[in-house]
């Protein structure tokens, strides 16, 4: 008993040096932690300072200048406009393609032996005008229209109807309106008819008045349109004439199997380029020869432009939206340096030779006889998701109204926007915002 009491007393004993062990370590132990602790913080605090100085300080090494400062503010902002800008107001879904609204002519016109011949000329955007013109005079006079060949802008650039245009769907569509041959009778000398000039928009009272008696007189007439102005707004209804019109502008020209086929390729190619924007691109109507020719002066008492350089354009497209990886399509057919100011914005900028196929280019950009170059371009300007005319006169009048006709109304008119953005509905064509254009005449 005196044995283990003693035992127990020792192991007692021997637990209370052991506890007393630990605890002398760890009063050792805490001030090294604590040391420690305070060192790591140190260090931490000092590299915070450090950083912070090498960010903001004014002794940095890296500065940017003011001008770099402006390119990175424009360019931020730009991007964040593009991100904010509601997507329907750039890229508007088509309208529903509007019904045609004319008719077949419901009586006859009393038939002639005379025959009256004519040429399209200068480019796409004045055939129509001069298709519908010499429709007009045809089938007033009941005379024999005789399919027209096409004679450019530059000399020697002369072409068969067929060779652009679809011939068979040209005569067809005006069966029953207008008698078309491919060429007139061998016993009628080209050379000897007489040529009479034509107002664009012809009337029924100018026709009676200035062409008719030539016509009896002659047998045969040439016409050779002029256009005294750009007028495409919408007219007063005015019977048959209307009806005639209208078919022969909207509903007689597509284009050839083959040039067909090179615009169509030219469109696909852009949409794969669009993929950030579902496959959308732009058409400008920019050309570098026609703003030379114009100056791109302010009119007179007026704060409207005539056209607009590369450099305007990309600030308006920007400033209404658009950002970088906006795909453009130009009307211009090769690159030009004074286009760098649109591309330096829009990378994604392309001309004809850009996109066109390489086995196609021999025949297609030739820049002595341009008017497949031309034609090119007023289809896939009718066709793109924006159409936005740098220059103004026919040929944005005359793709206004095919784009209304089916649907694609998104047609921003440029102009100098102040201050740092803008609505794109703010620039809507009036054609459309007022629905004063023929094509509103022409279809419902």
């Amino acid at each position: 008993m005196q044995r283990s009491e003693r035992d127990n007393k020792k192991k007692e004993s021997s637990n209370w040096v052991l506890g007393f062990g630990n605890w002398v370590t760890s009063i050792m132990v805490e001030p090294r932690q604590i040391l420690a602790g305070f060192l790591t913080v140190t260090m931490f605090v000092m590299l915070a300072h450090m950083i912070k100085r090498d960010h903001f300080s004014s002794h940095s090494q890296v500065r940017m200048s003011p001008s770099q400062t402006t390119r990175f503010e424009r360019s931020k902002f730009a991007e964040s406009t593009a991100a904010s800008v509601d997507s329907n107001g750039l890229w508007k879904d088509d309208a529903p393609e509007l019904e045609p609204c004319w008719q077949k002519p419901n009586f006859e016109v009393d038939p002639s032996d005379g025959y009256v011949t004519f040429s399209l000329t200068d480019g796409p955007e004045y055939h129509v005008s001069q298709i519908a013109d010499a429709v007009v005079v045809a089938r007033n006079l009941g005379a024999t229209l005789v399919l027209p060949d096409i004679r450019g802008t530059k000399l020697g650039d002369k072409r068969e109807f067929d060779n652009v245009y679809d011939a068979h769907k040209f005569i067809s569509s005006l069966d029953g309106v207008v008698r078309v041959v491919k060429q007139p009778p061998s016993k009628i000398s080209m050379k000897k008819i007489a040529v009479v000039k034509v107002p664009n928009r012809v009337t029924k009272e100018h026709i009676a008045e200035k062409i008719e008696l030539v016509f009896r007189e002659k047998g045969n007439i040439r016409l050779a349109t002029y256009f005294p102005l750009v007028n495409m707004k919408k007219a007063k209804a005015e019977g048959d004439i209307d009806s005639v019109a209208c078919m022969a502008m909207f509903g007689t020209l597509d284009l050839q199997p083959e040039v067909r086929g090179v615009v169509d390729s030219m469109i696909e190619r852009l949409r794969t380029l669009s993929r950030k924007s579902d496959g959308r691109f732009v058409a400008v109507d920019l050309r570098v020869d026609v703003l030379e020719k114009k100056g791109c002066k302010d009119k007179e008492g007026s704060v409207s432009k005539s056209c607009y350089d590369a450099g305007e354009i990309a600030s308006f497209l920007r400033k209404i939206g658009f950002g970088k990886d906006t795909t453009i399509y130009l009307t211009q057919s090769r690159w030009d340096s004074s286009l760098d100011a649109l591309k330096e914005f829009f990378p994604k900028t392309y001309t004809k030779e850009g996109i066109m196929p390489m086995d196609k280019k021999d025949q297609f950009l030739d820049s002595e006889a341009p008017t497949l170059e031309e034609v090119i371009d007023f289809y896939i300007c009718s066709e793109s998701d924006v159409f936005v005319p740098a220059i103004s006169g026919l040929f944005y009048a005359n793709v206004a109204g095919k784009r209304i006709s089916t649907g694609k109304t998104q047609i921003l008119v440029p102009a100098n926007i102040p201050g740092v953005s803008a609505s794109p509905d703010n620039f809507i064509s009036h054609y459309v915002t007022k629905k004063n254009h023929l094509a509103y005449s022409c279809f419902c």
